[in-house]
Parts: structure tokens; sequence; C-alpha cells
């Protein structure tokens, strides 16, 4: 993969993108609409620099990116996540592979728990009584920027070290 340079600048726009959102969310509590675009309409051009197929691989990220919104809407409506982290989910849902996408997912809870834990006590320390807002998007990032790093830069590595 080190040898497209085209495919390699795309997962580093996507790290871009995911530490954007996660500075964003962290500090407004909102992932911007176009952020979200913008990662969702680069993901073609991924498939195209990755080769992948219309059939099976292509159509597996597009039901991927659909499940995910459906089920992720769900939660939208039990008030349990923000628009933006729904958006976020879907769009990344149309670049990872759905093995790593479902790992992306456990890795973005525990981190998610663990947010929670944080700034459950820092809420409490400061004696607030309103509704904790955690910035979800925070353990999207991380969990996303950690998938890029584990599978895609791993397979990288050894493919550079292979040839």
């Amino acid at each position: 993969m080190l040898d497209d340079p085209f495919r390699y600048g795309l997962l580093i726009a996507l790290a871009i993108a995911l530490l954007t959102a996660a500075i964003t969310d962290l500090r407004s509590r909102k992932i911007a609409n176009w952020l979200n675009a913008g990662i969702a309409l680069a993901a073609p051009l991924f498939w195209w620099a990755s080769g992948m197929d219309l059939w099976p691989d292509v159509a597996m990220q597009l039901a991927l990116a659909l499940l995910t919104f459906a089920v992720l809407c769900g939660l939208f409506a039990l008030g349990q996540m923000g628009g933006g982290d729904i958006k976020l989910l879907t769009a990344l849902a149309l670049w990872i592979a759905p093995f790593a996408f479902l790992q992306l997912l456990v890795l973005m809870a525990l981190i998610g728990g663990f947010l929670t834990i944080l700034f459950g006590a820092w809420h409490l320390m400061r004696r607030q009584r309103d509704k904790i807002a955690i910035p979800y998007g925070l353990a999207i990032a991380a969990a996303g920027l950690w998938i890029l790093g584990s599978t895609y830069l791993a397979v990288a590595s050894a493919t550079a070290t292979a040839g």
C-alpha cells in the first residue's frame, strides 16, 4: 500500500478528519455536517484506489453503512446518541471493512465507557446538576484511528517489508 501514494493520502486525510471530529466534539459537543459529508464523499475514491469491485465489495460497504445508520437512528430516537456521532460512524462504515468495523465498534464502546466514567467524575466534582454531555466523537475518532493504524497501516508495513 505504501507504493500507492493516492490511497495512502486518502487514509491520511481520513485520519486528519477523525482528529478534527474529535477536537470539535470535545470543544463544542458537535461534529460538523461538512466534515461527515467529506468523509462519506471521499469513500468512493478510497474504493477505487483500493481496487474494490462493485459486487460484492462496494455493495458490502454500502450495506454496512445502511445497517449502521438504521441501528444508530434507533439509539438516537432513544436519546442515547447524537446526530453527529451517527453520521460519523455511518461515514466510517463506508471506509472500513466489516470485520474491522466490528472491532471499531467494540473499541469505541470501551473508550466511550471510559470517557463516561471520566466525564461523570468530573461532573460530580464540579457539583453540576445538568445532564452530562459526553463527547462520543472522541471515542469514535480514537477507535477509528486505532483501526486505521492496526489494520491498514499494519498491512502496509507487512507489504513494504515483504516487497
